[in-house]
């Protein structure tokens, strides 16, 4: 199951990386990505967050993710 989950969480980020302006127009401006990135920043928000969402998907599939989870969630 977490490998399904992680192939579409990869296919998820391919899409919103190749298909940027796609979402822009649907969505719209960010206020918050124009303020804190400059102009261009809503643009540039969906980049990040489409590799955010590949770097997600491989931790799942790997089980990274308990680790990372576990390191910051768990008093050593």
């Amino acid at each position: 199951m977490k490998y399904l989950f992680g192939i579409l969480l990869i296919v998820l980020g391919f899409v919103v990386i190749w298909k940027t302006n796609w979402f822009l127009q649907m969505f719209g401006r960010n206020a918050w990505a124009e303020e804190k990135f400059g102009y261009g920043g809503t643009w540039t928000m969906y980049k990040i967050l489409g590799v955010l969402l590949i770097i997600v998907a491989f931790l799942v599939m790997s089980g990274g993710a308990f680790k990372v989870l576990d390191f910051l969630f768990i008093p050593g």
